[in-house]
This record gives C-alpha cells, structure tokens and sequence, in this order.
C-alpha cells in the first residue's frame, strides 16, 4: 500500500510547479548561475593570444587534457579564467577528509558540530588556493613553451609578469567557482559542484552529437555502427538509472504496542543504496589523476628535449594517456577507493546500530548493539564491492571501447554517469521542494479552518 507521501508526490503536477514561488526563484538562480560559469569559460587568461591558442591546441587533442577540458566546459582549450574548473577544490576536499580520517585533531574538530564543519571548509578552502597556485604555475611555464618548436608562440610576452597574473587569474577564477557552487547548493537546487560539472559535460554534448550525425551522413561511420552507438547510450542510461535505485532493504522491528486491533508491532526497512557514494568516486578518482597529469603534461613541454628528466615527463605522460592502460588501472584503483572510503564516511555502522538500541529497535535474528554493528558492516561492505564494480564497468568499458573500435564518440562512461545522476539528484530535488509547498498549503488551510470554528 502506498505510503500519504508516495500518494502526494504523485499528484504532484506543473500547475503545482506554477505556484511554487520559492521554487521557482531557485531554478532562474541555477540557471543564472551556470550562464555565469559557461560565460566564464570564454573569457582567456591575460596576455594570451586566443587566435594561436586555438591553432595549437590540436597538439594535445587525444590525450588526458581532454578529460579535463570536457569537465571544465572547454575552458581549459580555451585557456580561460576558470580553465581549471573546480578540480582543485575537490582535490584539497579529498585531502581534507583523508586528513579527517587520520588525524584525532582534524577527526575532533569534525565532531564539533557546525563550527567544525565551518574549520574543516576553511581548510579546504586554503588547500585549494595553494593546488591551483602549483598548477596555475605550470600551466603558465608551459604555455610560454607552447608551439614554440612551430615557431608561434601562445602568450604574447613570456616572463615573470605572464606567470603572476596567469597564477592569480587562475585562482581568482577557481575560488569564483567554488563560492559559485556553495551559492548554487544554499539558494539554488542540488548540489552546486556536481551541477557544474555536469553543465561543462552537456556544453560538448550537441557538438558530440553533430560529430557523430555528421560521419554518418559523411559515410566515414556506417549506419549500423551509428544505431549501435546509439542503442549502447540508451541502454547504458538506462542500466545506471536502474543501479542508482537499487537497494538493499534492511526489516527493522521496534517493540509491540497496543492499536484498537490489539499488540501490533511497527516495522520499517533501512534502504542501503547499491551506490551509497554516489558519482563521487569517479569525480575524487579523476581529480587526483588529473593534477599531477596536467603539470606533468604543461612541464613536459618547457623541457622537452632538453635533458633526461624532459624526455622522462614526455615518456611518463604517453604512457599516462587517456585511455591507456596504465590509466586505465589507476583510474579503476581510485574508483574503487574512494567508493569504499566515501561509504564509510557517509553511513557509520556503530552509530546506526547505536540509535537503533536507543529507540528499541532491532534486526529480527540479530542481536541488538555490537552484533547489528557487525552485520551492518557485513551487508555494507558485499553490496559496496558490487557497486564499486558496476562504477568500474560503467567508467572504463565505454572508453575501451570506443578507444579500440576507433568509434569518434567522444561522451565516455564517466560524463554519461555524472549527467545522469546529477539529473536524477536534480529532479529528486525539484520534488522535494513541490512535496513541502504542498503540504504548507495543506497546514495554511488547516490553520484557516481552525480559525474559522472559533
């Protein structure tokens, strides 16, 4: 039997969206906001020369920096302001809470409350200043080497002013975005960072689209492989909306109580999400693969060809390519890191099994306390390995494939599962809000037909 919220969520239609005022002030505050950031991503750093940028920038067309770039919107092509996205930020976010993790400081000031969280953001806030600094610098040095051997060169006058204002712009956009999507996720709908992410991936999408229509009209892809393309996205989007609502239902039974039909007890389930971390790992994985790449790939081009440690960058960085399997396996190792590490900073067995006792309520089977502790964990950590691989699957098939069948479909695994989640996180949101417009207008004309009986 459906539940009165299930039954009110269903009513929910778009002449209840046309009267959602706070609602809908939060979606053109979205909008606006991601206008903003897409407006960025064309504005180019200072002192570069857009006209040579673009002509060189074929020179790195296949490699890491475009994962990068399809996550930044392009900026990063185009050298721009926020060309480094919010990368930086979710790298010293992922330093932060490793930190958490290992450190009694850090993990008693987290234990604080609001002021520790306020502490912990602050910290991540200084860490992203000092990681976009380090590589604003290298991005900066090598784009003074940038095209140089074509005898073009992308800045327009190399040197130490170039650097600092390259570092400082860097910054100054970096922590725009950051603010950006603190605003987005207070004021706005969703998630800010992930919103943003997502919005730089569907900035490629109607040129990927375009590509792919185009080869087919062209006949460089037949028309079999082109409906196969298609069919493999419709069914690989469909495959993630299926895992992300999977579930593993915990019974939980809470003591008798006595109803007009005699001693009933109340039961519930704990829903266990198949992916409880969510789109996080792939977003940590590929962060901390993609700092060091992009400076060992921006410090490859100032010293290429001028001592060994050059040609063993330039060596380090094939070997590291996007889609290479060297890359491949650590980006792979990460995912399934961080959905293990993520899991367990998100959903605590000892303290579930701890308010469980507290309110009466136990496992039928188990034993309240350090054995609901133990099997908490156990159920956790088999259904965490099944969502890890299908975040594997689902990340790395797609490239491999595309990569060895030659197939100039550029919108991998890893952008298909953020645009999807992000989506489904949107509209779960955007429900969210219209369920509590409707129920205070049930309690507003409750209180009027109270007041109306006095």
């Amino acid at each position: 039997m459906a539940s009165a919220a299930d039954q009110m969520a269903q009513s929910i239609s778009l002449a209840k969206f046309a009267k959602a005022t706070d609602l809908k002030k939060r979606l053109w505050f979205t909008i606006g906001a991601l206008i903003v950031f897409r407006l960025l991503s064309y504005v180019p750093l200072p002192g570069i020369d857009p006209t040579v940028l673009s002509q060189l920038s074929q020179r790195t067309s296949g490699g890491v920096l475009d994962f990068f770039n399809t996550f930044s919107g392009g900026a990063l092509t185009r050298m721009s302001l926020i060309a480094l996205g919010v990368m930086p930020y979710i790298t010293a976010s992922i330093v932060v809470q490793l930190a958490t993790s290992l450190s009694p400081q850090l993990a008693a000031i987290k234990k604080e409350g609001e002021s520790g969280r306020k502490k912990l953001n602050q910290y991540t806030r200084y860490g992203t200043v000092a990681l976009t600094a380090v590589q604003g610098y290298f991005i900066a040095v090598g784009l003074e080497a940038f095209g140089a051997s074509q005898g073009v060169q992308a800045v327009i006058e190399p040197g130490l002013t170039f650097r600092i204002a390259a570092v400082v712009s860097l910054i100054g956009g970096t922590m725009f975005l950051m603010w950006l999507g603190e605003q987005i996720t207070s004021r706005g709908i969703g998630n800010g960072v992930s919103l943003i992410i997502m919005a730089g991936i569907v900035a490629h999408l109607p040129t990927t689209l375009v590509n792919l229509l185009e080869g087919g009209r062209s006949g460089s892809i037949d028309a079999v492989r082109l409906v196969s393309i298609v069919a493999a996205v419709v069914v690989l989007v469909l495959f993630i909306c299926f895992m992300e609502r999977a579930q593993r239902r915990i019974l939980i039974q809470y003591p008798k109580r006595q109803t007009q039909r005699g001693m009933q007890a109340d039961r519930s389930h704990l829903p266990l999400k198949l992916n409880t971390a969510g789109v996080i790992p792939p977003i940590f994985a590929s962060s901390l693969l993609l700092m060091p790449l992009t400076i060992s790939q921006f410090a490859g081009q100032r010293v290429a060809g001028t001592s060994k440690w050059g040609d063993f960058i330039i060596t380090l960085n094939q070997y590291l390519q996007h889609g290479s399997p060297v890359y491949m396996a650590l980006y792979a190792a990460g995912i399934i890191f961080f959905s293990f590490f993520y899991t367990a900073v998100v959903f605590n067995p000892e303290e579930t099994a701890d308010n469980l006792k507290r309110y009466g309520g136990f496992i039928p089977g188990i034993r309240p306390g350090k054995n609901t502790e133990t099997y908490f964990d156990y159920v956790l950590t088999r259904i965490t390995v099944i969502g890890a691989a299908y975040l594997v699957i689902i990340c790395l098939l797609p490239e491999y494939l595309v990569s060895a069948l030659s197939i100039p479909f550029y919108l991998g695994g890893t952008s298909l599962l953020i645009v999807v989640n992000v989506t489904m996180d949107t509209v779960t949101q955007i429900q969210s809000h219209l369920l509590a417009h409707q129920y205070g207008d049930l309690i507003k004309k409750a209180k009027l037909k109270g007041g109306r009986l006095r």
